[in-house]
């Protein structure tokens, strides 16, 4: 049913703009300032779900607006274009191979050289992780900050914050029972809401508690038919 839910309104693709930082304003800044200059390797940290993947692909958004830059998954990482890049974010660091691993080594120096820029991120700090030695050295040579996921209070006030700017008034059933009922990242929670706002304006009905149990009944429905 949520992913019925998903489909009527996609998350938004992730930018530094959508990002709610909680406690992790620290990063945020980083990030933008390493665009504008400032120290520009930066090392996120931090256990699954503390957006990690949001900042970093934000990051690599912003920063193809005004060089060559990309996104690299380590489970999936495509060097190709290592030689040519100016901005790089590499996620989940800890998960590359011993190709990847030199091949990070050998952007991180070029981007040294040349005035480039270098998000990271991983499960845990540069030097705890099981990297070659070098590597470590590298990408610790920057900012190294951990990120916290945000606690339910920090959700409640992102979600009321992205309603508002849409217009929309949340009361406090329905945002616990979108915390407790559906996955509990931000990407999907706002999806949801977008499909809620969607269905409020089909309906000409305020966003309630009983408008969403309607919208889920209805695609149950849709779904059994299909």
């Amino acid at each position: 049913m949520q992913q019925l839910l998903l489909e009527l309104a996609p998350p938004p693709p992730p930018t530094l703009e959508n990002y709610s930082p909680g406690k992790n304003r620290a990063a945020l800044d980083a990030l933008r300032e390493a665009l504008e200059g400032g120290e520009r390797f930066v090392f996120l940290w931090g256990a699954s779900g503390s957006g990690k993947t949001h900042l970093l692909r934000g990051f690599a958004e912003a920063a193809a607006a005004r060089r060559t830059a990309a996104y690299i998954p380590a489970s999936n990482a495509d060097w190709t274009r290592a030689g040519v890049l100016e901005a790089a974010a590499v996620d989940d660091v800890a998960r590359l191979d011993d190709r990847g691993q030199i091949a990070l080594f050998d952007l991180c120096n070029r981007l040294r050289a040349y005035d480039g820029t270098l998000a990271a991120a991983g499960d845990a700090p540069p030097a705890q992780l099981a990297l070659r030695p070098d590597l470590r050295s590298r990408l610790a040579s920057g900012i190294v900050l951990q990120l916290r996921p945000l606690d339910d209070a920090e959700k409640t006030a992102a979600l009321r914050e992205h309603a508002a700017a849409r217009g929309m008034s949340l009361a406090d059933e329905l945002l616990h029972h979108l915390l407790t009922r559906f996955d509990r990242d931000m990407g999907t929670q706002i999806a949801l809401l977008d499909a809620l706002d969607r269905a409020s304006l089909e309906r000409k009905r305020p966003i309630t508690l009983p408008l969403l149990k309607e919208a889920l009944r209805a695609l149950r429905e849709r779904e059994a038919s299909s």
